[in-house]
């Protein structure tokens, strides 16, 4: 996909960070847009941010872990722009706790969040993106996903699992022309940290050193769709450090093991 005008965007997560990046990113190059957030307040804020004209931006609030609620969604998107061209999954949480200090439930709401709800919007965009035979998924996972790090077990958990599960869709659309491209940002300059889940399931409320000299989110942004017009199915964004993990890991898995467990979270 080389051209993004007219082409009816969806975005979960739109409300701040890389979500909010992408959504002017699109914008920019004249694409349509659907704004997903539990904010409407800030969403709206994003939709005049982006300059397009009130017929091209759907605000369309909801809690993605409300699973039952993603089809009338997708029906909603479908009555006002006729189709769905390209489905980004950025809504997600993050976490900073110990295995041993995490509640169970706190686990469970990480996988509703950053799984689960990519799984049920998905299975509510696909059946329209297969009848009009395109469309395109953008799954923001992390290198979280390639590589398991303390304090971040339920998060690297829920990322690796959309890895598997897409990886499949990837191979399942194809006959459809139904395309899967999975990012995985390191050190992106966002609030994630601060809105990590911490051992109770409260905020942890702290500005990670790593993430405040991350890259900018529109940086990211603009990687992310040079990717989607290149067709890639998987790319790294971020520093050398944690983008460099990423190939350790693949051929030298145990310097990469011994790596991990003496990099202790500030």
């Amino acid at each position: 996909m080389d051209n993004f005008k007219n082409k009816v965007v969806w975005i979960t997560g739109a409300s701040s960070g890389i979500g909010e990046a992408l959504a002017m990113e699109f914008a920019s190059q004249g694409a349509r847009l659907v704004l997903t957030s539990r904010r409407r307040e800030e969403l709206e804020r994003v939709k005049k941010a982006t300059g397009l004209p009130e017929h091209d931006v759907l605000v369309l609030p909801m809690d993605v872990t409300e699973l039952d609620k993603a089809s009338s969604a997708a029906q909603q998107v479908i009555d006002r722009f006729q189709r769905i061209d390209i489905m980004v999954h950025n809504a997600g949480v993050s976490q900073r706790s110990y295995i041993r200090e995490t509640d169970l439930d706190v686990y469970k709401k990480i996988m509703e969040i950053d799984f689960f709800s990519t799984v049920a919007l998905t299975k509510a965009v696909l059946p329209f993106m297969t009848q009009q035979k395109s469309g395109h998924f953008i799954v923001i996972s992390s290198v979280a996903g390639k590589i398991g790090t303390i304090m971040r077990s339920g998060y690297n958990a829920a990322k690796h699992a959309l890895h598997g599960f897409y990886d499949s869709l990837r191979a399942e659309g194809y006959q459809d022309n139904i395309k899967v491209t999975t990012v995985c940002p390191g050190y992106i300059r966002t609030n994630i940290s601060l809105n990590a889940l911490n051992e109770s399931g409260g905020k942890f409320g702290k500005m990670d050193s790593n993430q405040a000299n991350g890259i900018p989110a529109d940086e990211c942004a603009k990687k992310i769709l040079n990717a989607v017009r290149k067709d890639k199915k998987e790319i790294y964004i971020g520093g050398l450090k944690e983008v460099a993990a990423i190939y350790v890991k693949r051929f030298f898995p145990s310097l990469l093991f011994d790596q991990v467990r003496k990099n202790i979270p500030e």
